[in-house]
């Protein structure tokens, strides 16, 4: 109801030709940036610092923008002379992921959904994957097929393929929509205020090696993060990496096992040395490494590198990429014997529940973040802004 409301204010703003007010984040964002960029001792650090030496104010949309360009490594945090307890109170880390928060709920699409899932991440995830869970194995028990052996591990024998087609086209074809949606308000947010020019292919090349490389969370000087006791350390960036690329690959197999079923007839369970199964595989084992490595820092990173009230929605997503991976892999270990059907109904329900909530959860700032990094690559390309001195 408050998403709808703030909605329904901005619309009515707009229309009356007013500026959108900011609330109490954004407003604190527009304080400490000021104050950075009569510094700049960051300026080389991330995209964030050359972006706000463009702009001598900073309104919502400049704002949203920056927010989601931050890759809240933490190194501004830590080389500030103005970060507490000095009076200045500069921690942009913190500031930057509250206004993140924000946005992920503001530009969801429904925009309820987005508010309960910012606040119960967690519960909401786990609960959501169990619930799937148990009910597909409520099905499967009401066919007497819960625990018996399916000749070669059959998963169609237990869920016919129709029917899971049935199931997961429409909540996939929901999560592009809903996904599109939020990015394209939030696209035609900071084009305008970020020259409002196309996106050429050299930006587009730029973009996609920073977002592909992590580039931004090298820590500004490629030793990495900085994490408890302040030391600097490269793993933040390789767990993403092992998390991002196993989903790529499990993707990638899901894709080629369709490709399999409809183009060339041939008909899952897959065996090795099967492309599905080998993509899989590596991709599984990289999730599970990945998402456990990320939960652990997130439980230890320093209190004051983010915004301690989105910590449930990080941990529900990192839970359900973790489940969705071990799942299937001890579905894959598994397939031969009487428990593959309980193994199935938990892969399943982790699966589902992961793309249900992928509009609302940290997936998002993936989705974000990619914009405003498209958008950084084609403003930097342009002249300085009038009255900011030439290139």
């Amino acid at each position: 109801m408050q998403a709808l409301e703030t909605l329904a204010r901005d619309a009515r703003a707009l229309a009356q030709g007013e500026a959108v007010p900011v609330t109490g984040p954004e407003a604190e964002v527009a304080r400490q940036l000021q104050i950075c960029n009569a510094c700049r001792y960051c300026e080389g650090f991330c995209a964030v610092f050359p972006a706000m030496t463009r702009r001598l104010e900073f309104p919502k949309a400049d704002v949203h923008f920056l927010a989601n360009l931050c890759h809240n490594c933490g190194a501004c945090l830590h080389a500030c002379q103005y970060a507490p307890p000095h009076d200045f109170a500069i921690n942009i880390p913190k500031a930057m992921a509250q206004v993140r928060g924000q946005t992920y709920a503001d530009y969801a699409w429904p925009p309820a959904l987005g508010r309960l899932y910012q606040r119960n991440g967690l519960v909401l995830s786990v609960a959501l994957a169990l619930g799937l869970a148990l009910f597909l194995l409520l099905a499967a028990a009401l066919q007497g097929s819960l625990w018996a052996d399916a000749p070669r591990g059959d998963f169609y024998r237990v869920f016919p393929h129709n029917l899971l087609v049935g199931i997961f086209l429409p909540v996939f074809a929901f999560v592009v929509f809903a996904l599109g949606m939020g990015v394209r308000r939030f696209w035609r947010d900071i084009k305008p205020v970020t020259g409002g020019v196309d996106v050429a292919a050299p930006a587009a090349a730029e973009a996609t090696h920073s977002v592909l490389r992590l580039k931004y969370l090298d820590g500004g000087h490629g030793e990495g993060c900085p994490n408890e006791d302040d030391a600097y350390t490269l793993s933040r960036r390789r767990f993403h990496h092992l998390s991002f690329y196993g989903f790529l690959l499990c993707f990638l197999a899901t894709s080629v096992g369709t490709l399999y079923h409809y183009l060339f007839g041939w008909v899952a369970p897959y065996d090795l040395p099967s492309l599905p199964k080998l993509l899989g595989g590596a991709g599984g084992a990289m999730l599970v490494l990945g998402t456990a490595g990320l939960w652990r820092l997130n439980r230890r990173r320093d209190p004051a590198h983010g915004d301690r009230a989105q910590k449930p929605m990080d941990l529900g997503f990192i839970a359900l990429l973790f489940l969705t991976a071990l799942t299937g892999l001890l579905l894959w270990w598994g397939r031969g014997t009487p428990a593959m059907t309980m193994l199935l109904c938990a892969h399943l329900g982790a699966v589902m529940a992961l793309f249900v909530t992928l509009p609302y959860g940290k997936f998002a700032h993936g989705v974000f973040r990619t914009a405003a990094l498209l958008r950084f690559a084609a403003e930097k390309r342009l002249p300085n802004p009038v009255g900011l001195g030439s290139d």
